[in-house]
């Protein structure tokens, strides 16, 4: 029998629900098997529909423009926009928050609704990429002058992974473009403290992208402390925080304003940018851990077992989100 896996359902995606495995095939092609299907991502990540349904990984489940639509639509993280191909030069990228998600909804059900004809729209996923993608017209740059940054953000990880992130001395990219964070909590978490002391963000409603609702390790992030010294921040269409890190291509712990577990008793791991006792960086023992995956275009499995969601399942699972909780979601 098949054990369910990170991310929900089976280990065999094809016992996943039709949708599910539409947007995880999708996902797959706009976020880094493009090249592979001869596709070329375009101004703000963008593809036309009608060239991603003709590539052989769409093909393969036989997906309909019909289904490629709702699975937009209702999308539970917003993962994709889809837009008409004459309104392109139109969309410009604003300065201010992201839309709520009920707002970015009903955008795209109008004009996703406006024509039946798949050629007629483009499409891209709105982070998540390991493959190089032009940022302009995709992420809004987050910065004091623009007066868009958020008051939380914060990266969701489990037990194993939090030990790595420590041997390695930060969060690190692991593959993908970016390091993932949210500006807030998913419905159900709770914070141990409010980082702003104020009762708005308790109040917010619940962040639905940026972290996993499986995570257990809340990593708190000092945001204005490494934007002063020069780490660039974006946030996605959908909420997503995101950044490169340092030139290294990681964020060190040093900005880690403080480390939560949601067990119970699990209580602040660390806080103020001060490694736990007893705790040394060895990124030698990262390496062996996970594969020195910086600056290539797949990650290394834990314990050597080679690329994560790679192997038996062909190219469409060379990388597979629901297990990767290094980078974020």
């Amino acid at each position: 029998m098949a054990r369910g896996g990170r991310g929900g359902g089976s280990r065999n995606p094809a016992n996943l629900p039709r949708e599910q495995q539409i947007s995880r095939k999708v996902s797959w092609l706009l976020r880094h098997g493009a090249g592979q299907e001869g596709l070329k991502l375009g101004k703000g990540g963008y593809v036309n529909v009608q060239d991603a349904l003709n590539t052989k990984a769409l093909k393969a489940l036989n997906i309909t423009f019909p289904e490629l639509r709702e699975v937009v639509i209702s999308s539970d993280k917003q993962r994709f926009s889809m837009i008409l191909s004459s309104s392109l030069e139109q969309k410009q990228p604003s300065e201010a928050p992201s839309p709520q998600p009920e707002k970015l909804e009903t955008e795209a059900l109008q004009s996703i609704l406006e024509s039946d004809d798949p050629s007629d729209y483009l499409i891209r996923a709105n982070q998540g990429h390991s493959i190089k993608v032009d940022t302009e017209g995709l992420l809004v740059p987050i910065t004091e002058e623009a007066g868009n940054v958020p008051e939380t953000v914060v990266h969701g990880t489990d037990e194993p992974a939090w030990r790595l992130i420590l041997k390695s001395g930060g969060l690190r990219r692991m593959g993908r473009n970016h390091i993932h964070f949210a500006s807030g909590l998913p419905a159900g978490f709770k914070s141990l403290e409010s980082p702003t002391g104020s009762t708005e963000e308790k109040e917010a409603a619940p962040v639905i992208s940026g972290m996993r609702k499986n995570s257990s390790i809340l990593i708190y992030i000092d945001i204005t402390a490494a934007l002063a010294v020069g780490i660039k921040f974006f946030i996605s269409e959908n909420g997503v925080i995101l950044t490169e890190g340092n030139e290294q291509g990681f964020l060190p712990y040093e900005f880690f304003k403080r480390v939560e577990s949601r067990k119970r008793d699990g209580g602040v791991l660390m806080s103020e940018g001060k490694l736990p006792d007893g705790v040394v960086v060895d990124v030698a023992e990262w390496e062996k851990a996970v594969g020195d995956v910086e600056g290539k275009g797949k990650r290394g499995g834990r314990g050597g077992r080679g690329g994560r969601g790679g192997g038996r399942g062909g190219k469409a699972r060379v990388i597979d989100d629901s297990k990767d909780l290094m980078a974020g979601s």
